[in-house]
């Protein structure tokens, strides 16, 4: 893969040139000491993938994330000093299209493979995923618009990935705080943000906000985050559930494995939505909901960050409804409430 960098600090600079040269595979397109320098060579010179640093001075890596995915998208992945310490900003940085983020290795403190691994293996991680990014291709017919969602027992599950924590604290902005259904989010987040992601979602949404813990079942008007790096499944009964199978499948936690053992084991009725994101998790399983006559939604191609995830949804018709994203929240309260 093409790789620029962005950072300035010519130690963290060294260090990730070192890194990234023990996999041949990877090439350095460029390197840039601030955002807004990152941001004019990504229009001139977009690479496969931007390793993104979030202090800097000029511009710092939110704002130069938010100008990249609007002007020349790419992959970006946040690696900083401490992503624990910064954990506001990566999710920030996220909303606008990050992926993903991991600590820069360290030179001086042993191993630099050992140092380099974690920032490695996200790597191979989104370079799979920048391969899959091309989406579905075909149309599939679509079927008679689901009747309204039933008022009892209903789940709300949505499933996002790049530009989703923005895009999910939105549609939670937009529930009142009697919503009565139960929320289940899937976001493509790795487990050490989750539950920094689930706080950063409480300040916006009316309703609670957490990790979903394993055998738990979801109740109305609480909101559960997969937590793990495992997929998080409906198990018989409706509990929750957490599975490292399939252990091949690049997207964790998986909106499809989610979307699909719904269609299986939730004993309710369903309102499933798909935001941005990179790639074509949870088109399968958008579209299996809707063909058990679900309501479903995908965000449009204007207000997605990422326009991958959607757009598969929508090649698919697995959608009802393709949706701005301030449209979004009162469908969904217009479906549960039998408005719809």
């Amino acid at each position: 893969m093409r790789i620029g960098i962005v950072n300035d600090l010519p130690i963290a600079v060294e260090a990730l040139k070192r890194s990234l040269a023990l996999k041949s595979r990877h090439q350095i397109a460029w390197v840039a000491c601030n955002g807004a320098e990152a941001v004019a060579l990504c229009a001139k010179d977009t690479p496969d993938l931007v390793l993104m640093d979030l202090l800097m001075p000029v511009m710092d890596g939110i704002e130069a994330t938010r100008r990249i995915m609007a002007g020349s998208p790419c992959a970006i992945l946040v690696v900083t000093v401490s992503v624990g310490a910064n954990a506001w900003r990566v999710f920030e940085a996220m909303g606008h299209g990050a992926l993903d983020a991991v600590d820069t290795p360290a030179l001086g403190t042993g191993n630099l493979g050992t140092s380099a691994a974690p920032l490695l293996a996200k790597i191979d991680i989104l370079e799979k995923l920048i391969v899959d990014r091309s989406g579905m291709h075909g149309t599939m017919p679509h079927e008679v618009i689901a009747a309204s969602a039933a008022r009892q027992n209903c789940l709300l599950a949505i499933g996002a990935s790049a530009g989703g924590p923005a895009a999910v604290a939105k549609v939670l902005s937009g529930l009142p705080k009697d919503f009565s259904a139960a929320v289940v989010v899937i976001q493509h987040v790795d487990e050490q943000f989750a539950a920094g992601m689930a706080d950063w979602l409480t300040r916006d949404s009316k309703l609670p906000v957490r990790v979903a813990r394993e055998g738990e079942r979801p109740v109305a008007g609480v909101v559960l985050l997969a937590g793990t790096n495992d997929h998080l499944t409906m198990l018989a009964g409706g509990q929750l559930g957490y599975t490292p199978h399939p252990r091949e499948y690049v997207y964790r936690p998986s909106v499809d494995v989610f979307f699909q053992s719904i269609t299986r084991h939730w004993p309710g009725d369903v309102v499933g939505v798909l935001l941005t994101g990179m790639g074509r998790d949870g088109a399968v399983g958008l579209k299996a909901l809707r063909n058990q006559g679900r309501y479903t939604i995908a965000q449009d191609q204007a207000s997605s960050a990422v326009y991958g995830m959607p757009k598969a949804a929508a090649t698919l018709g697995a959608a009802v409804d393709i949706l701005p994203l301030d449209q979004i929240s009162p469908k969904v309260v217009a479906a549960v409430s039998g408005r719809k």
